[in-house]
């Protein structure tokens, strides 16, 4: 027999009233409640006491103490935006490069100094509590740690956000030097277990692949289904991702794939023992490992079969999450901001469209009309190779529901064309989403900005770069449609967390309101001149440098002097961010010293670190390059106390943490035109790192932000690559005239950075002098030569250098993702903040 209402309501206040006092029990913030917890945990939750526990089960315990810190502010948070009827902005990423979470969730709710002094009571040291930590990789580098950057700031603007991606098993592979090359290992960040996630199997999801379209008249209209299908199960998992110091803790959810017949027990008992798992491990194989290599046909399907398993899981999820608090779907748009972080995610607008049609009746019109609503795409490259493309013959295969919207997607809007000045068969082949040109295959770029409200570059030269070479004719037709906003880093684990010394600095002069508002950091200006405050800059960098000193001798066996010029360069392996113009200045630097070691006056330690692609080659060669003339130099006599050279390894957020607040010179030296933005070039400003670059993505506003005498500038900009470009440029011209440059190029021809083996780096020098230097190294040879003797003479001067490098950190306040974050919601979004309040 059914409870009356009242009962119902009476248990449910009940409940409520003993779930409160049960968090008073839990959440104490005083130094009591963090001590018994901390102890309660090691013993119930990881079974140890003081006689038997490692620092593993400390950081375990310590972790679910933050994390019950955590809870109540996270359900709190949800609550808040049902009650408030918010609109959400959910945020589809294919990466998130989160780090670690121990110490930023600390800091975020104000515990990590009271943490910190708690532990060292019991003999513990926190930082090393930290470091048991494995970094969540699930990234290759800029897109991840941007996306992971904003979740931070989003959390910390109290705006409802949402992130959305996969629980990769494996994310980045963990890299090892052997020999000079790069090996790839599997990175097992699971291996332990991650105490910061949920499963949430209540919201499990199917999800289709393959199969065929069937069409039905239902109630007159004709309705399409998509049958025969092979499916998957996606299984959601929620890490909190904390405010700083405001209450809100939103949602990062990652989809792990599961299959939907866990085991075959009839195949099984038959004796086919492999057979009868064989359709959980294909099924579960979609979440398996960041990147699959897709060099084979096989790999390339499972890479859009990961685009789409975590696209349809979370478009299933976000409408699940709309209906719960509304009728239907005429306020989707209104109360749903969907944004999609580069091509990756660009299924989820005919996804959308599919489930709005088949699942839940609504006619094209009103169907499209809310996608373009929703939708907003950026875009993070113009690089042709990395705007993703797809054989229409595999969406066909894999999605042939989908390749049917997208097929009707791109009629309807090139109709639209007719009877404008692009209404042409020119034109329309160069706006089409289906390129027949190419092999017949579907531009995901052109999909994006075709079912998008807005389209944002993340600098403004990329923008600008968007409009006048990548979309110019999508410009013309929508004017004011592609906007820009340029990418921030988040100040509270780059600059308060990885280098708290600074940041003490910091706040002794600016206050404390500057990790939410890094505007302030320009009363750091005041005291740049300040000789007692350089002073104390520099002994903060020192300690900084000896730091590092200690990882990379730990890591590598090189003994690196902090006294000399930290000179710095981090980042994915590409041949466009020219970390091989990197080492041939390294060359040139070798070569000076070995003819008159009095030529060069700075003692220098270039550090080079950053992972290549699997299959790219030539990024390769690059690291195996670098650790040959690291190898070199740091064993020749002459080179002692004047130059020394690191490749280091495995690159990751936990190891930037580190780099950053220990660099004097950051190298950003793409070729003009190539970099979106950077954001590590943003990252270095703001730990008080002096910036060699090109006029090149961020660069651009970073030094009109700093002020050109505070930035070391060289090289062609984009117009002048584009002039040489087109008047036909000749690399080996330069290589006769140079005689610096025919002298570095001889000496790798001539394998002295390979052990006598001149064949060893004939791929590096064929793309730099017979394939034309596709990214113009030589052309800007000479000029970054020269602006690093400018760095040399001003390091010469320490008061001259500290006031540089303070202004940079001042001046640096536009480069918070706060900022970006801020600028997305107003003018793409139209978002606002909704305050959390833990009082009921």
């Amino acid at each position: 027999m059914a409870r009356p209402q009242a009962d119902v309501l009476a248990a449910r206040e009940k409940f409520a009233q003993a779930q409160l006092r049960a968090h008073d029990n839990r959440t104490g913030m005083d130094k009591p409640s963090i001590q018994g917890a901390f102890l309660e945990h090691l013993f119930y939750t990881v079974g140890k006491d003081n006689h038997n526990a490692h620092r593993r089960d400390a950081y375990v315990a310590l972790a679910n103490v933050v994390r019950d810190r955590l809870m109540q502010r996270w359900i709190r948070t949800q609550q808040t935006y049902y009650e408030a009827n918010a609109k959400r902005v959910y945020y589809l990423s294919l990466e998130f490069l989160m780090g670690r979470a121990l110490a930023n969730n600390l800091i975020s709710i104000g515990l990590y100094d009271e943490v910190a002094k708690i532990l060292g009571e019991f003999g513990i040291n926190l930082t090393d509590l930290c470091e048991q930590e494995p970094d969540a990789g699930l990234g290759n580098g800029g897109l991840g740690r941007l996306a992971a950057c904003f979740l931070d700031s989003m959390a910390t603007l109290a705006l409802p956000g949402y992130g959305y991606g996969i629980r990769y098993e494996f994310g980045i592979f963990d890299q090892v030097i052997r020999n000079g090359a790069q090996v790839e290992r599997p990175e097992q960040w699971l291996r332990f277990g991650n105490p910061w996630e949920f499963a949430r199997p209540e919201y499990l999801v199917p999800v289709k692949f393959y199969g065929r379209c069937a069409q039905r008249m239902e109630e007159g209209r004709l309705r399409t289904e998509w049958v025969d299908t092979q499916d998957v199960l996606g299984m959601p998992h929620d890490t909190p991702v904390a405010g700083f110091r405001n209450d809100t803790v939103n949602t990062l959810r990652l989809w792990r794939a599961r299959a939907t017949d866990e085991f075959d027990l009839g195949v099984f008992n038959a004796g086919d023992y492999l057979q009868a798992v064989e359709k959980k491990e294909v099924s579960e194989n979609i979440s398996k490992v960041l990147y699959p290599n897709d060099s084979y046909p096989e790999g390339k399907e499972l890479r859009l079969k990961q685009q789409y398993f975590f696209v349809s899981c979370s478009i299933q999820d976000i409408v699940r999450r709309h209906l719960t608090t509304h009728e239907d779907f005429t306020t989707f748009s209104d109360k749903v901001a969907i944004q999609l972080n580069d091509t990756h995610p660009a299924i989820a607008i005919p996804e959308l469209l599919r489930v709005l049609l088949d699942t839940h009746g609504l006619g094209w019109d009103e169907a499209w009309a809310i996608c373009q609503k929703t939708f907003a795409y950026t875009n993070h490259t113009l690089l042709s190779e990395a705007l993703e493309t797809w054989p229409v013959s595999l969406m066909e295969k894999l999605l042939p529901r989908h390749m049917q919207l997208i097929y009707e997607i791109n009629a309807r809007f090139l109709q639209s064309l007719d009877g404008t000045p692009l209404g042409n068969d020119g034109a329309k082949r160069r706006l089409s989403i289906i390129d027949e040109d190419g092999g017949k295959r579907v531009r995901m770029a052109h999909l994006a900005t075709v079912g998008s409200h807005n389209v944002n570059g993340v600098a403004a030269l990329h923008t600008q770069l968007i409009k006048k070479t990548l979309l110019p004719e999508f410009d013309a037709l929508s004017p004011g449609k592609i906007v820009n906003v340029t990418n921030g880093v988040t100040p509270r684990r780059w600059l308060l967390q990885a280098n708290p010394k600074l940041a003490a600095m910091i706040t002794q002069v600016v206050g404390e309101g500057w990790p939410t508002d890094l505007s302030k950091l320009r009363k750091l200006e005041k005291v740049a001149s300040d000789s007692s405050f350089q002073a104390e800059f520099r002994k903060v960098k020192r300690e900084n440098k000896l730091a590092l000193a200690e990882i990379v001798k730990a890591d590598t066996g090189v003994a690196i002097d902090p006294d000399s010029l930290f000179d710095v360069q981090v980042k994915r392996i590409h041949e466009y961010k020219r970390q091989l113009l990197n080492v041939l200045h390294v060359v040139a630097l070798y070569q000076r010293i070995k003819v008159d070691p009095a030529e060069v006056k700075v003692p220098r330690t270039v550090l080079i670190g950053g992972k290549s692609a699997p299959g790219y080659a030539m990024a390769k060669s690059i690291i195996r390059l670098v650790s040959g003339v690291a190898e070199v130099v740091n064993a020749d006599p002459a080179t002692r106390g004047k130059l020394r050279v690191v490749f280091l390894p495995n690159y990751r957020v936990s190891l930037a943490e580190r780099i950053f607040p220990a660099s004097d010179l950051s190298e950003q030296i793409s070729t003009a035109g190539k970099e979106a933005s950077g954001t590590g070039n943003m990252k270095f400003a703001l730990n008080g790192a002096l910036t060699i670059g090109t006029l090149d993505g961020a660069n651009v506003e970073i030094r009109e932000e700093v002020k050109p005498e505070n930035f070391f500038l060289f090289g062609m900009t984009v117009d002048e690559v584009e002039k040489r470009r087109s008047e036909g440029y000749d690399p080996y011209a330069l290589y006769e005239a140079d005689a610096e440059l025919r002298a570095v190029l001889d000496a790798i021809g001539r394998g002295d950075f390979s052990a006598g083996n001149p064949s060893l780096f004939q791929p590096i020098l064929d793309a730099l002098l017979r394939h034309g230097d596709e990214y113009f190294l030589l052309a800007d040879f000479r000029s970054y030569l020269d602006a690093q003797r400018d760095v040399e003479k001003t390091w010469l001067q320490p008061e001259r250098w500290s006031r540089m490098a303070i202004l940079n950190v001042a001046r640096a306040g536009k480069f918070s993702s706060d900022r970006s974050i801020g600028e997305y919601a107003k003018h793409i979004w139209g978002a606002k903040p909704v305050p959390v309040s833990l009082a009921k």
